[in-house]
C-alpha cells in the first residue's frame, strides 16, 4: 500500500527533473541588442499649487538581450564611471533623443533632462550570462501657461559597462505638448 503512494511523487519528481534539464541558456553576442516595445502617453490632470499643472507622462518600453549580462551601473554611479562614459560619446549607458515634426520633417529636441541617462544593473547579485527582458523609461512633457501639441517620436540606445553599444530604435509616433 506504501509502495503506490510513493509512485506519484517519483512520477512528479521525475517529469520535474526532465522538464527542467531541457532548458539551455540563449547564445546571445555580447554585443547589447534592443527592440521597440510601445510608447504609452497619459495625461495627469493638474491641481493646486508648484508642479501640480496638466502634463503628460510617456514610458517607453524596450526589449533588450545581452549576451554577458554585464548591463546597467550601480546608482548612483562612481565618479570614475561617470567620467568614463562621458570621455567615451557623453552619455550614459542609456540614450534617448527626441524628434518632434516641424514643417513635415522631424527635428530633434535637444531637451536637458535626457542629457546623461543611468539605468540601474540589470543583473545584480546574479552569475554572469546571457539576460534579456524590458526597459522601461519614462519622461514628463508639461502643458504650462502656453503650448503647442507636436508629432513627438524617441531614438533610443544602450550600451554595457564595456562600452559595447546596441542598435538604435526608433519609436511610434505620439503628441505631446512643448511651449511656444
Amino acid at each position: 500500500m506504501q509502495r503506490q503512494q510513493i509512485q506519484p511523487y517519483l512520477l512528479v519528481l521525475g517529469l520535474a527533473l526532465t522538464l527542467s534539464s531541457c532548458f539551455t541558456e540563449p547564445n546571445y553576442s555580447n554585443v547589447p541588442e534592443i527592440s521597440f516595445d510601445r510608447v504609452d502617453r497619459y495625461t495627469i490632470e493638474g491641481g493646486q499649487g508648484v508642479g501640480r499643472s496638466r502634463r503628460d507622462s510617456v514610458i517607453v518600453v524596450i526589449n533588450f538581450k545581452d549576451g554577458d549580462g554585464n548591463l546597467g551601473n550601480d546608482i548612483p554611479i562612481s565618479k570614475p564611471d561617470s567620467a568614463r562614459y562621458a570621455s567615451n560619446g557623453g552619455w550614459g549607458n542609456y540614450r534617448i533623443r527626441t524628434f518632434r515634426l516641424i514643417n513635415r520633417q522631424y527635428v530633434e529636441v535637444p531637451l536637458t533632462v535626457n542629457r546623461t541617462l543611468y539605468f540601474p544593473d540589470l543583473a545584480k547579485g546574479k552569475p554572469s550570462g546571457a539576460i534579456e527582458g524590458p526597459l522601461e523609461f519614462d519622461q514628463i512633457f508639461q502643458y504650462g501657461t502656453s503650448f503647442q501639441i507636436y508629432p513627438t517620436k524617441f531614438q533610443i540606445q544602450i550600451r554595457d559597462r564595456d562600452l559595447n553599444e546596441s542598435n538604435v530604435i526608433e519609436t511610434d509616433t505620439v503628441w505631446l505638448p512643448y511651449p511656444r
